[in-house]
């Protein structure tokens, strides 16, 4: 009988280079067979495809759809013609525009109808900043700050539920599916400027399962190394799991991940194209190097007086969000290119259906001073030119009332702002029509604003196309030229 040779059975040679000790030759000629096969396609170097004007982004999302109308785009008309059919106003014929039939036909029967009684604001406006834009007595700190700041009050989305949360981060509809998130696509476009720390990551509480959940800070088809990491604003315990316990010594760690290293890579000889694989071995070599630098990166307690009572951490009632947007700084200033943050949590707190007084006021006391406060010690730190900070909601609220003292959600026209690396400071850009109900110009979909942060990073998004992956135009966006600088 024939002697069966050595590392011999039905596998292939890939396998049989990596069983008889090559290791990691074989892992480099099952990538070379990987990538032959793709021959057509080269995935990014983390090069930008032209000259950035900024480094890193900071994202502000405030979950459950802020009312543009008693945030940064005041209808003092509303006060006005309040309790009156819309009908029974000059403004009638806003619901005949061609623009707002056509966004009807997202509306779900039964749901979320367009509430015909106007609503007057909530609270008082005034003229703040240095430039002078009206901006409601709810957000007096983030107002002083608008010199600094491009404000767009022409956003618009199609989805009339909180799915659109999902749709703000991808650009498509929640039942398109989990796509790619921008955060991803810069993770996936440009990589890491600090190999201890996540590229992409993710504070505050992210938004529940019917609204996206972690998809909305997901990665989809572009496989699960390019998900947000999501961190604990807290030096303590910034990540579930990162440390490794009471009684176990560093050196005895490294062999651990050391002997860990070599099984998955000999796996990965087998599975060259096993994208959670990769994703795997690489979040095991990372979360190692995490467990020094993440720590180091959340300690507040380093921090000036000064710089604490710029974010509020001198209060009850601005320390939980001001720890989240001290952490950002933190985070962005040591390298990690986006930095996801959710206010609102798994309930989407700004939905205010009912009580929109009370539940407006008491939630923008919580973030309008640590918001501030972070344009401000970026700007004072040389960081705001490097960095793009953009604060979004999902949608607007209705200019009619609901329930009485509430208004409903509104995807038809709401307001989104940006500052820092590449922005244009001081400009308003678009505009909603005389009661807050559309956006009527330089109307932008809210992938424009993807677009317009992928290309202030040097990013071109066509250029980042995966072959199969069919990718509508409307994804893409186009860059907001008007507040460009």
């Amino acid at each position: 009988m024939a002697q069966t040779p050595l590392c011999s059975d039905h596998r292939s040679r890939r396998i049989f280079l990596a069983d008889c000790g090559l290791g990691f030759t074989g892992l480099a000629l099952g990538a070379m067979n990987a990538r032959a096969q793709e021959a057509a396609w080269a995935p990014p170097t983390g090069n930008p495809h032209r000259a950035p004007k900024a480094k890193r982004v900071i994202w502000l999302f405030m979950l459950g759809g802020v009312s543009h109308v008693e945030s940064f785009d005041p209808k003092p008309v509303l006060n006005r013609f309040a309790g009156k059919q819309l009908s029974e106003t000059p403004h009638a014929g806003i619901l005949e525009s061609p623009l707002i039939r056509e966004n009807l036909k997202a509306f779900v029967p039964g749901q979320h109808q367009i509430k015909l009684t106007l609503y007057p604001m909530q609270t008082g406006h005034r003229k703040r900043g240095a430039n002078g834009v009206e901006v409601s007595d709810w957000f007096p700190h983030i107002g002083g700050m608008m010199q600094e700041i491009a404000l767009v009050r022409s956003a618009w989305t199609t989805d009339n539920d909180h799915g659109a949360i999902l749709q703000f981060h991808t650009g498509r509809h929640i039942f398109d599916g989990y796509l790619p998130t921008i955060g991803s696509w810069v993770h996936y476009g440009l990589g890491s400027l600090n190999e201890n720390l996540p590229s992409f990551v993710v504070l505050g509480q992210p938004p529940g399962d019917c609204c996206g959940g972690v998809g909305t800070h997901g990665s989809g088809y572009l496989g699960p190394e390019h998900n947000g990491v999501y961190l604990e604003a807290n030096p303590d315990a910034p990540l579930p799991f990162v440390s490794p316990g009471p009684g176990v010594y560093l050196e005895e760690q490294r062999r651990e991940f050391a002997f860990l290293e070599r099984l998955n890579r000999l796996t990965a000889v087998e599975y060259p194209a096993d994208a959670a694989l990769r994703a795997r071995i690489k979040s095991y070599e990372l979360a190692f190097r995490m467990q020094t630098a993440v720590p180091d990166a959340l300690r507040f307690k380093e921090e000036s007086a000064e710089t604490r009572g710029l974010y509020g951490l001198d209060h009850d009632v601005t320390r939980p969000f001001g720890e989240v947007c001290l952490a950002a700084r933190r985070l962005s200033e040591r390298g990690v290119r986006f930095v996801q943050i959710y206010h609102g949590g798994a309930g989407n707190a700004w939905d205010a259906h009912k009580d929109l007084r009370k539940n407006h006021a008491e939630l923008a006391a919580k973030v309008d001073q640590p918001v501030a406060g972070l344009l401000k010690d970026l700007k004072q730190r040389g960081l705001l030119d490097e960095t793009i900070v953009v604060w979004a909601t999902e949608f607007g609220r209705t200019p009619g009332a609901e329930n009485s003292n509430g208004r409903d959600h509104h995807p038809f026209g709401f307001s989104i702002w940006m500052a820092g690396g590449g922005i244009k400071p001081g400009v308003v850009h678009g505009a909603t029509d005389e009661i807050g109900f559309h956006a009527v110009e330089n109307r932008h979909y809210v992938t424009d604003i993807h677009a317009t942060v992928l290309h202030l990073l040097g990013l071109d998004p066509k250029k980042l196309d995966i072959p199969g992956r069919k990718r509508l135009e409307i994804d893409y966006g186009k860059p907001i030229q008007g507040i460009i600088a």
